[in-house]
């Protein structure tokens, strides 16, 4: 079965996942909903605040695998992973937010998302659950919020007494931190 139909699969069948052998249990989602466009959401944590991707983007939630570092890359990115022949590069999603790195525990996941075309691996707290919100309950950014949070930043969605951030994928992975640049020195291997 393609990554993204268990994505979809998950929602139908109560919010679980398998993936390797490995069952992966999403808290059930609320079927609760008001009238009109509702978007499906997968959330996870970050410290004590609740973020969010559309479930669209996502192929496939893996438990903490083996990540191997490259040299001369951006302190968000982690490394990365060998699944199932594809390499993929992992955004440590609390080093990007400026967060301190955070420890590696049981709930620790990495969500593998479709970005731009690539897949890419977001490194997270705690998958927490797949959520419905009617647009009508996602507000736009604040114009309090100005600089690099709101680069990041798609939308503040309220689902039951919660707010939920939701993320603008593109920025969060593309976007050029300049304080972590690196300057890509060209290769010279004709005088070796």
């Amino acid at each position: 079965m393609e990554a993204n139909n268990l994505t979809k699969s998950a929602i139908a069948n109560g919010g679980i996942f398998v993936q390797d052998e490995n069952i992966i249990n999403i808290s059930q989602t609320d079927n609760t909903v008001e009238d009109g466009t509702v978007v499906q959401l997968v959330s996870f944590m970050i410290d004590d605040s609740e973020y969010a991707v559309d479930i669209l983007v996502v192929n496939e939630i893996l438990r903490f695998p083996v990540i191997t570092r490259l040299p001369n890359t951006p302190k968000f990115i982690r490394g990365v992973i060998n699944l199932r022949g594809n390499v993929i590069p992992v955004v440590d999603v609390r080093v990007r937010f400026g967060f301190s790195k955070g420890a590696i525990t049981d709930l620790t996941r990495i969500i593998v998302i479709d970005a731009k075309g690539k897949q890419i691996g977001l490194l997270v707290d705690n998958v927490y659950q797949v959520v419905r919100i009617p647009t009508a309950n996602i507000d736009p950014p604040s114009e309090i919020i100005t600089g690099v949070s709101e680069e990041f930043i798609n939308g503040i969605g309220r689902f039951n007494d919660r707010l939920i951030i939701l993320l603008r994928i593109s920025h969060l992975i593309f976007l050029e931190d300049k304080a972590e640049s690196v300057p890509r020195v060209p290769l010279n291997l004709d005088n070796q």
